[in-house]
């Protein structure tokens, strides 16, 4: 059997649909648990992670509280943190769950933690207290 290819792996990558599921499943969990339980479960558990989905929560000014694919990132404060096209990733973040209560971002350049790609991402945003709780997918 041959092996697959990139492409033919291109199912494997989670969806709009999937992203915004795992974003709900999130906050129904952090609404029956608590955000402390839950910021871990999502951080160092596996049933917040889905290929290339995970959870990923910020406060309002950009701390880092839960990160489903890089726990070194939990406890810092990501509010200046670009995008190789100087996007600001974690403000667009928090201005759709301040402005919106939850919806889309904007698209952005991101590292792919499956095959460790710099590729265009799309992030859903729910808010939940004062964080926003996201997922998000990799449009190409």
């Amino acid at each position: 059997m041959a092996a697959l290819t990139p492409a033919a792996q291109a199912g494997d990558a989670g969806t709009a649909a999937e992203a915004e599921a795992l974003v709900k499943k999130a906050v129904a969990y952090v609404k029956a648990n608590g955000p402390e339980k839950a910021f871990e479960e999502f951080t160092q558990g596996k049933s917040f992670k889905e290929r290339d989905l995970y959870i990923f929560v910020y406060d309002f000014n950009g701390k880092c509280l839960a990160h489903g694919a890089n726990p070194k990132l939990v406890g810092k404060d990501l509010l200046g943190m670009k995008d190789p096209d100087g996007k600001p990733l974690i403000k667009m973040l928090i201005d759709v769950a301040k402005d919106k209560g939850k919806g889309w971002t904007d698209t952005v350049k991101f590292r792919n933690p499956v095959n460790d790609n710099i590729q265009t991402r799309v992030n859903y945003i729910e808010r939940v207290g004062d964080f926003a709780i996201g997922s998000g997918y990799f449009k190409d």
